[in-house]
């Protein structure tokens, strides 16, 4: 049955915090303040802190409740909780003493505990079995979609960034990083970048986790009840309306505020059905983490430091209105039928 109290009190918690957040920032200077980046970083963490929060404490049948016996998996959870209160703080700081030097030290503290994220997960995997952490949601699923998947987000975006010189709406010279002697700049440039892309992705998948664990995780399995293409459908909208904030202020879509409400909703729905689908196939709410990482990853590097920024990010592929419509596209080739979407496949480790 739907649990209409349950996913009230998450979304109340989860957009309330954020648009807290977002408030703040957007008082204190918008996306030119200083330290705005650990502020944005730290609502990505709502979804999932209100969602393991909820369930750790306030939800019995939630799988990871505090009194039932989910053994060692659960300790990732707590260990997530302390993460964003650490995000928090370092927030805090900086906004008390917006100071470079602040900014750095809150920068390394802040990434530190990114490795031992990783680390514990694994460990975790290993130490309680694939049963025990497929129980509390944190199942790996096989590694042929995590490689899959995520090739297949690379490979989409070099094809927008294709599309947009093809069509005169970007640029279409890849930017050169100063090179050691000896070694080809444009060899150098590509390995670089994918080294980057690789650890990034991994490192910063513990921070997308905060998003996934929370929509792909509890919100999806709940809304999946009223109908599971209304329901992967109706989150993609919700997931979107939780970006307008950050929109309205500029991010993603500069120049284009009200717009840009519009493409996000459409962005998240169109993505969000790819993420799903992922989610379905391999059991692994990580693997949704994972690929919200590479795309976090390949779209600023590939568009930004790579040069192959479109001229307008509206109307563009990518994440612009076409690229948006080629992500459709390939989320209505993918979707599976209705009766095939499983409400119960995150307790199933494949």
């Amino acid at each position: 049955m739907f649990d209409k109290k349950g996913v009230f009190w998450f979304l109340g918690l989860t957009f309330g915090l954020t648009y807290l957040i977002d408030l703040v920032i957007y008082l204190r200077g918008g996306l030119t303040s200083p330290g705005w980046p650990f502020a944005m970083q730290l609502s990505m963490m709502m979804p999932a802190f209100s969602a393991i929060l909820l369930g750790l404490f306030f939800f019995p049948e939630s799988p990871i409740y505090h009194k039932r016996p989910a053994g060692r998996g659960r300790w990732f959870h707590y260990f997530f909780l302390l993460y964003t209160l650490i995000i928090a703080i370092g927030v805090i700081s900086v906004w008390l003493v917006p100071s470079e030097g602040t900014i750095k030290m809150v920068s390394i503290v802040t990434q530190l505990p990114l490795f031992v994220g990783v680390l514990l997960i694994v460990v975790l995997r290993f130490a309680t079995g694939r049963e025990a952490i497929a129980r509390v949601w944190l199942s790996w699923g096989n590694w042929r979609y995590w490689l899959l998947f995520g090739l297949a987000f690379v490979a989409f975006y070099i094809l927008q960034a294709a599309l947009n010189a093809v069509f005169g709406l970007g640029k279409s010279e890849l930017v050169l990083i100063p090179t050691p002697q000896g070694f080809n700049p444009y060899t150098y440039t590509i390995l670089r970048a994918v080294g980057i892309l690789l650890l990034g992705s991994v490192l910063s998948a513990f921070i997308c986790f905060g998003e996934e664990y929370g929509w792909r995780g509890y919100l999806q399995s709940e809304l999946f009840k009223l109908g599971r293409v209304r329901g992967v459908l109706l989150l993609g909208v919700i997931w979107g309306a939780w970006h307008w904030p950050a929109i309205l202020m500029g991010y993603n879509y500069p120049g284009y505020p009200l717009l840009g409400l519009v493409l996000m909703v459409l962005d998240c729905t169109a993505a969000g059905v790819v993420y799903s689908y992922a989610v379905l196939k391999s059991g692994s709410v990580l693997l949704a983490a994972f690929l919200h990482a590479v795309n976090n990853m390949v779209v600023p590097m590939l568009f930004r430091e790579m040069g192959f920024m479109p001229y307008d990010r509206a109307f563009s592929f990518g994440i612009g209105i076409y690229g948006i419509a080629t992500m459709a596209i390939i989320a209505i080739i993918v979707a599976p039928p209705s009766h095939k979407w499983n409400p119960h496949y995150l307790h199933v480790e494949r």
